[in-house]
């Protein structure tokens, strides 16, 4: 069995995803705890391996996408001792398809890149990919494979830690749409203002990137909290909480 490990490294965790073809067998992630060392890494990857009953050997190839530089060295070492190959790690310029036109491909996330490989691979029309993360990015691709610009703003859990960041406990305020604006206690009340306040955003980050774009453009939607604003389903033609893992499928796939 030949089998695909994808890694993306994010601010909050980093998720794991096994393919077998196009198929994804196994989703699990970890903590992207920054003050952790690999064995801490190690540990928890090899535990899942060993619950799952899976095999090291079936593992034949491994695409790297990091937006953590600390983690970064810390995964390649570990990819490198358990199934002893190089990963194969995304930048800018990794799938000939994806022209990244910004003043500075290098500084776009990875993570970013693996959004515009999906979306233009399964499209091939202007889209803006909306990745519901640790932030909310907007990533805009022609229908020719252009990547022409990113939006970025705080995601839903960091709007809400922030309001708090100068306080010494953080109130559990689930990310719940609630049916009225007008907050009747705490939680209440910041759940109107970041998840309605957000459903405005998204809505006005599209219409302006479909205004630039003369009115051709379709909204995807990604990331682990992706469904939580349930008004702004009908603004999408798609909701896959696994398109960055499926662009790091397609990348990888892509390599020798």
């Amino acid at each position: 069995m030949s089998n695909l490990l994808v890694i993306d490294v994010g601010n909050t965790d980093a998720v794991f995803g096994i393919f077998e073809g196009t198929e994804l067998l196994h989703n699990f992630r970890i903590k992207s705890l920054k003050d952790e060392n690999y064995v801490f890494f190690e540990y928890r990857f090899r535990q899942y391996f060993l619950e799952n009953r899976l095999r090291y050997a079936d593992i034949t190839k491994v695409v790297l996408s990091s937006v953590v530089p600390p983690l970064t060295p810390i995964f390649k070492s570990l990819i490198k001792n358990i199934f002893g190959i190089e990963p194969i790690v995304v930048n800018a310029y990794i799938f000939p398809s994806i022209e990244v036109s910004i003043d500075n491909p290098n500084e776009i996330g990875s993570d970013l890149v693996a959004n515009a490989v999906a979306a233009f691979t399964k499209y091939k029309r202007n889209c803006v990919v909306v990745d519901f993360g640790t932030a909310l990015t907007f990533t805009v691709v022609s229908e020719t494979g252009k990547v022409l610009g990113v939006s970025i703003a705080p995601g839903l859990r960091t709007a809400v830690k922030a309001l708090f960041s100068n306080t010494a406990q953080l109130p559990d305020v689930p990310l719940e749409l609630p049916e009225s604006v007008l907050g009747k206690n705490t939680v209440h009340a910041i759940q109107a203002g970041i998840l309605w306040g957000y459903e405005g955003l998204v809505k006005n980050m599209i219409q302006k990137i479909r205004i630039e774009l003369g009115g051709d453009c379709i909204a995807i939607a990604t990331g682990g909290l992706s469904s939580i604003i349930s008004t702004l389903h009908g603004e999408f033609v798609e909701i896959n909480r696994e398109l960055t893992l499926e662009g790091l499928r397609i990348i990888g796939e892509s390599q020798p």
